[in-house]
């Protein structure tokens, strides 16, 4: 490579982008979301332990409460991490993940090798 070119060349003239630019609107409501629902979380988890306290001081309704915001607690951060995850995918510029794709679907040797009872490792298959 002293005097060659260099690789890479292969893939072409790059394109524009079409998402050159963030959309602030929509980043800005997923960062509301995740604010307020990380905020009802904390309160959730205060009256948690107040109802908690209350029940273990003999209040019999003190449990029921309690078991209604620890379920809104776990709701509450659950969305929040959604939306944060919403909000960095819209912030790196990704789309959505890449999906899987499954080893066997994209070999088609493992059906040929079905009908003559072997696996593709060289095993008989019973």
């Amino acid at each position: 490579m002293a005097g060659g070119k260099r690789g890479g060349k292969r893939a072409g003239p790059r394109r524009p982008s079409e998402r050159s630019r963030l959309p602030i609107a929509r980043l800005l409501l997923l960062a509301l979301g995740v604010t307020l629902t990380a905020v009802a979380w904390g309160y959730l988890v205060v009256a948690a332990i107040d109802f908690g306290t209350a029940a273990r001081s003999g209040e019999s309704r003190g449990w029921l409460f309690l078991a209604a915001a620890s379920l809104g607690a776990v709701a509450c951060l659950f969305t929040a991490l959604i939306l944060l995850a919403r909000a960095v995918r819209l912030f790196t510029g990704r789309d959505a993940a890449p999906a899987y794709e499954s080893r066997h679907a994209q070999d088609g040797s493992d059906r040929s090798d079905r009908a003559t009872g072997q696996s593709t490792s060289g095993t008989r298959r019973s």
